[in-house]
């Protein structure tokens, strides 16, 4: 049986306490027996006021809907925004009546999804006004040992993507903390309440747990998996199924003909993945209320499925079957980057004729370098 930091409550009572509490949380912190942690630590211990990421600390948030500063009708406390239009940090009048934050997210294991943004940013902000921080440790769903993807330049940092991380990093949001703390030697008060029985190699499936999603768009494991490489849709004028009931696991736009698309990429030959063609209208975000052609992703082998792959050879066909359709999503002001560069933390895209093939192979080095990184930070076998 796994548990997780917020199922070791008692072993690890005296952290909390006599502490006067603020949480970081949204819908997915829950224990083992799907109570919140909002209700776990309020009814326990002092639990002063809630934080809210993206999505909100209920989960009813849609993505990137702002969130204001409100009261949480269930317990009578204050939920501060950490995804305000002007600032996505903690501030020292949130912190004044505060001792040590909490942190209990359920993360999926993608450097573009803003939970670990929220969670590096608490880490630099509690060591700025000398609050302790004290990280309820969770399974990373798609396990530890596989990385995928490219590791981000610093110079496209951004609130999805945060850390020089690999698109898919294969550290618990605890291990990441640690990474973060010791690289960038932040002074920071961090406790870590690890999760029991997991291991590296586990991945969201073999946990044996309920798959509470942590956003609108995640309903399912599956789409966590998919979404290291079908994500990058955001930033073209591709729908990567937003709108639908199978987020990121469709992906269409109104030009494309989906059965011509499916076997042009059945002759890829790619693994662990099928295509079928998928038909739809979306209700919200791109092409709403528009007839849209595309594909439907089935993974149908965990172990040997290339996420990241998949996507940039998904891209490069639409791209190159349609190339006076195809769009990257232009910068939304002069001067700013394309939001596709901010995903893939790099310039790749910038370069019309780029080769999957190629930037696939151009990212084996940094990738390396990034595994020797991280395994000095894993806490679990």
């Amino acid at each position: 049986m796994v548990h997780k930091g917020i199922d070791r409550l008692k072993a690890y009572d005296h952290t909390f306490r006599n502490k006067r509490l603020g949480l970081i949380t949204s819908i997915s912190g829950v224990n083992n027996g799907l109570s919140s942690t909002i209700e776990l630590l309020h009814e326990a211990y002092t639990l002063q006021a809630l934080f809210a990421p993206e999505h909100g600390v209920r989960g009813d948030r849609d993505a990137g809907q702002l969130v204001d500063t409100y009261m949480d009708e269930r317990t009578g406390l204050t939920v501060y925004s950490l995804y305000r239009k002007d600032s996505k940090r903690l501030t020292k009048e949130m912190l004044a009546d505060i001792d040590a934050v909490v942190y209990d997210i359920q993360d999926i294991g993608a450097r573009y999804y803003t939970f670990i943004s929220t969670l590096i940013y608490a880490i630099e902000d509690c060591a700025t006004y000398g609050k302790e921080l004290i990280v309820l440790d969770r399974p990373n769903p798609l396990g530890g040992m596989k990385i995928e993807g490219n590791v981000l330049d610093p110079a496209y940092t951004s609130f999805v993507g945060a850390y020089p991380l690999a698109t898919r990093y294969g550290l618990t949001i605890g291990e990441l903390a640690c990474m973060v703390k010791d690289e960038q030697g932040i002074p920071c008060d961090l406790t870590i309440i690890p999760c029991e029985g997991w291991k590296r190699q586990m991945l969201f499936h073999n946990t044996k747990q309920i798959w509470v999603m942590p956003s609108l768009g995640i309903p399912r494991f599956e789409t966590s998996l998919l979404y290291i490489g079908t994500c990058l849709f955001e930033g073209t004028n591709v729908s990567e199924g937003r709108g639908t009931s199978c987020p990121f696991e469709i992906i269409g736009a109104p030009y494309i003909e989906g059965d011509k698309l499916v076997q042009y990429l059945r002759e890829k030959e790619l693994l662990g993945v099928a295509f079928t063609p998928a038909y739809f209208t979306p209700t919200s975000s791109k092409h709403t209320g528009v007839f849209c052609n595309g594909v439907h992703l089935h993974i149908t082998d965990y172990e040997r499925f290339d996420s990241y792959k998949t996507g940039l050879v998904l891209m490069e066909s639409i791209r190159d079957m349609y190339p006076n359709d195809f769009q990257i999503l232009s910068p939304p002001k002069a001067g700013k980057r394309p939001f596709i560069s901010l995903l893939s933390g790099n310039s790749m895209f910038e370069n019309p004729t780029w080769n999957a093939n190629a930037l696939l192979e151009s990212n084996e080095e940094e990738l390396h370098a990034f595994q020797q990184r991280k395994e000095t930070y894993h806490l679990y076998d």
